[in-house]
């Protein structure tokens, strides 16, 4: 794998502002998490609600045909810990 990448158990997580790809797009599935809104807390900004889904990671597929599941979830740590999941087990199929 190219580059230093923050990784979940074993897998890269990449940001781009309040979306974060958890997973490898090489491979044929990957987990989008969107960060709807957050609190503070202290200095911090923390993740309330985020929107999870287990999407296809080819790019010939149109947007909307992506997503094979998807949930709402309170905090990163609940959104990450489904959407590892999921990935887990659509990559064992």
């Amino acid at each position: 794998m190219e580059g230093n990448f923050l990784t979940y158990k074993s897998r890269p997580l990449v940001r781009s502002g309040n979306t974060i790809y958890y997973g490898s797009m090489a491979d044929k599935f990957a987990v989008k998490l969107e960060i709807k809104s957050s609190k503070k807390s202290g200095d911090l900004q923390i993740a309330d609600s985020v929107h999870v889904a287990l999407i296809h990671t080819d790019p010939e597929l149109p947007e909307r045909k992506r997503a094979v599941k998807t949930s709402e979830k309170n905090g990163l740590y609940n959104a990450l810990d489904i959407g590892a999941i999921w990935l887990e087990r659509a990559l064992a199929e």
